[in-house]
């Protein structure tokens, strides 16, 4: 492959969906190509993540990121100048080397990352492919999109703990029609909180979905199940919660607080048993017990190893916590959010080491996003089967369901939509 060689890059502080700042980077190929990519950033993180720079002081509440920015002009860019773009682990791994940290807390993740997304995308352009082309000659899969319709948890300001209420169209025949059936259930559904909660109810949370004043899973599952039914696609759509049980952990008194009372791990396990035991169309649960509990986990996965059991904060993207995971036997499916592990090489590593030890990759945005639609072309290049996209709303969300029709288009009769297979 013809060699280009990386001329400049240029960092700048922008905010994301929710006005918090974050890092978008620019990459100039042989004078000539540009490479453009936002780095996001979640509300509910996990401590295994790596780490963001923040810079600490008075501007935006000490949430800038200057000092991000200022490691990718002065450390980076002398470092990566005259380096073959399409040379991405090579890059990526002398980043990690000029980091020299484990979580990547000196240079900062958000940092590492926007070099290196932009990277690939600048590579792309100059070898005229679309980035999921260039990622992967073999890309063909749309993901089956989990939308999250109903929020709660740190992503909404009501009294639901539970974070996420996906809905899942396993049953379209194409991406496109996936989002249509999303968008009617969406219709629906907003009629259906403003009849029965009043005006309030149809409020937007960070991803995108409504964020209804209710605090009962059950209700919240009602309500979208009613919805569903009222769009006349209950035959073809499935649901997946995201727990994100950290947050509403307790580790001092090692309980749960959850709708109202104090859980044990077995008291939660429990609600979870009945929970999926009422409402057999929830195919999947992400986080259903806090980061550190692995043995709860594997109870989890050992009674519903039908269903996805999904490590989120738990495994971080990162392949030493999935080894863990496998040890015990716990969990059967990971989240990958490239910002978690902060390379789009050590990205690729975990998925295709999560996939060789047979778990199931989804693909993930964050809380945080900008019009950015890159996790698009990322999670069709990984050839993955389910995408969490959020809601319907904002240009945050619908940046990548647009993405992912225009792949669509482009692939033609080559594309395939993942549906009942998402797995």
């Amino acid at each position: 492959m013809k060699k280009y060689a990386i001329t400049d890059i240029k960092a700048l502080e922008i905010i994301d969906n929710r006005g918090m700042p974050t890092v978008r980077v620019n990459v100039n190929v042989d004078h000539k190509y540009w490479g453009r990519a936002d780095v996001p950033c979640g509300s509910s993180t996990g401590s295994h993540e790596a780490r963001e720079i923040r810079d600490g002081n008075a501007r935006f509440r000490g949430k800038g990121v200057q000092k991000a920015i200022e490691n990718i002009h002065e450390i980076l860019l002398p470092k990566l100048r005259g380096m073959d773009a399409t040379r991405q682990q090579e890059i990526d791994y002398l980043m990690l080397e000029l980091d020299g940290t484990g979580n990547k807390s000196r240079l900062g993740a958000n940092a590492i990352l926007g070099v290196s997304l932009a990277v690939a995308v600048a590579a792309a352009a100059a070898g005229r492919l679309p980035l999921y082309k260039y990622l992967n000659a073999d890309a063909r899969i749309l993901p089956v999109p989990q939308a999250s319709l109903v929020n709660g948890g740190l992503h909404a300001g009501n009294d639901l703990d539970i974070q996420e209420f996906c809905v899942m169209p396993i049953g379209a025949e194409t991406f496109g029609e996936s989002v249509r059936i999303l968008c009617e259930i969406f219709y629906h559904l907003k009629d259906l909180l403003l009849e029965k909660l009043g005006k309030s109810a149809t409020n937007s949370s960070e991803d995108g979905g409504f964020a209804p004043p209710i605090s009962s899973t059950r209700q919240a599952m009602d309500l979208l199940l009613e919805a569903v039914h009222r769009a006349s696609y209950s035959d073809k759509v499935v649901y997946g919660l995201d727990f994100a049980a950290t947050g509403f952990y307790n580790p001092e008194e090692d309980h749960y607080n959850f709708e109202g009372s104090q859980k044990t791990r077995d008291e939660l396990i429990g609600f979870i048993k009945q929970l999926l035991g009422d409402y057999p169309s929830i195919v999947s649960i992400e986080d259903p017990l806090h980061e550190n509990d692995l043995e709860g986990m594997k109870i989890l996965t050992q009674e519903f190893g039908d269903h996805l059991v999904i490590g989120d904060d738990m495994f971080a993207t990162n392949i030493k916590r999935i080894q863990k995971g496998l040890k015990l036997g716990a969990a059967n499916a990971t989240l990958c959010k490239v910002n978690q592990i902060g390379t789009l090489t050590e990205a690729l590593e975990t998925v295709n080491f999560a996939r060789h030890k047979n778990y199931t990759v989804v693909m993930s945005e964050r809380s945080g996003e900008t019009e950015d639609s890159i996790l698009s072309d990322i999670s069709v290049a990984f050839n993955a089967g389910l995408f969490k996209t959020g809601g319907i709303r904002g240009s945050d969300r619908g940046t990548n369901y647009n993405r992912f029709i225009e792949i669509e288009t482009e692939l033609g009769s080559s594309a395939v939509y993942a549906g009942e297979n998402y797995r």
